[in-house]
């Protein structure tokens, strides 16, 4: 098969052929058009070529009529799902649920509107897909960064929510607790929604009037969800989410047991995706310094269980983190080891297995180990 680069690829053109990204991924069939959109998500994910026997075209032509259906390699092709497709599938899926919290804020903004039934029927979804698909979920959120000055609060709680179901997950939590601490962070912000947006959205720090006004979003958004008829955990979470564990928190000021479980999973989810993107009086950290700053101050303000349950489902080295190996190569934490979470799995960029995917290693003591972190600038030279 002859190699097309994705960058000389004019959009929505046809190919005579199948096209493969690899050698076990069918793209796009000869009806189907290779679109901007699979271009630029595709440069997103490292991929800078695409295999076919056939040639691009503005007008639909197929050399061979149905070879995607009758060929036994494109059959087994199209039922596997490789690791390319289910990044662009974990991508669709974080999009697609970001988009409608973006529309439901927006209906409780102007028109103190919710509903209920239909937030809850896409939580149940979203949890379910992230107990199958956690690592890609994780990738998806390292690579896509939120527009630090739009759709600020719901890109931060989208974000929030995915990591507290993260951790409850790893806590044994039943699915319908994992259902309703999912509910309530996505909710844990919603008392934003009666304040001036230029108070979280400015990009310079905030004065001590501005730092009050904001710390009463707790309590519009306990008294918001208690007129939605929320259950009183839901309520308690948007309540509690900014109280720490050594009683230094707000609104009350309360500590250690007296906080609820769904707001301790939520302060540190909450914290973790708050200090990893950037704001617009701010720059974002990168994941492992995150880690590092939440593990110094378990148990002053987090809980401890909390904290390690973190650690222990995206490592120290979080999944989705750009790495430098001590071997040179450059890669990308992609799974855990949770015997060792110093020491994750990561993909190598520009190494290939024999059957053409991406070559994957685990990190080891003084075998392999990960030097530091690199950004995207780093990556991408």
């Amino acid at each position: 098969m002859k190699e097309f680069l994705v960058k000389e690829i004019e959009p929505d053109s046809f190919f005579s052929k199948t096209v493969y990204l690899d050698n076990s991924y069918v793209l796009v069939t000869p009806e189907m058009l290779f679109t901007k959109d699979l271009a630029d998500i595709l440069k997103k994910w490292s991929f800078s070529k695409v295999l076919s026997d056939g040639e691009p075209s503005k007008e639909y032509t197929n050399d061979n009529a149905g070879d995607a259906l009758t060929d036994n390699n494109s059959i087994k092709d199209l039922s596997e799902n490789t690791d390319a497709d289910k990044l662009i599938e974990a991508e669709q899926v974080y999009k697609t649920f970001l988009f409608f919290i973006e529309n439901l804020f927006v209906k409780m903004a102007v028109s103190n509107e919710l509903d209920n039934k239909k937030l809850m029927e896409r939580i149940k979804d979203l949890v379910e897909y992230i107990k199958e698909d956690r690592r890609y979920v994780m990738r998806v959120f390292r690579n896509i960064e939120p527009e630090p000055d739009k759709n600020y609060l719901a890109s931060h709680s989208v974000r929030s929510t995915i990591l507290a179901i993260i951790i409850g997950i790893n806590l044994k939590l039943p699915n319908h607790r994992l259902i309703e601490l999912a509910v309530a962070a996505i909710l844990h912000e919603v008392g934003m929604l009666r304040l001036p947006s230029n108070l979280y959205l400015q990009d310079k720090p905030l004065s001590d009037q501005e730092k009050k006004a904001i710390t009463t979003h707790t309590i519009l958004g306990y008294s918001m969800l208690k007129a939605f008829d929320f259950p009183l955990a839901i309520c308690h979470a948007a309540l509690e989410h900014h109280e720490r564990e050594n009683g230094t928190g707000y609104p009350r000021k309360i500590s250690g047991e007296k906080i609820g479980l769904y707001s301790k999973i939520i302060a540190v989810a909450c914290s973790y995706e708050a200090l990893s993107s950037k704001r617009p009086h701010k720059e974002a950290k990168d994941a492992y310094s995150v880690m590092l700053e939440l593990l110094r101050s378990g148990g002053k303000q987090y809980d401890d269980t909390v904290i390690r349950s973190l650690v222990l489902s995206l490592s120290l080295y979080p999944i989705g983190l750009y790495v430098l190996l001590s071997n040179g190569k450059k890669g990308q934490v992609v799974d855990i080891n949770p015997d060792k979470p110093r020491f994750p799995v990561v993909q190598i960029f520009g190494e290939f297995t024999p059957d053409g995917k991406l070559k994957t290693v685990q990190t080891a003591p003084d075998v392999l180990t990960i030097v530091r972190p690199l950004n995207h600038t780093e990556m991408e030279n």
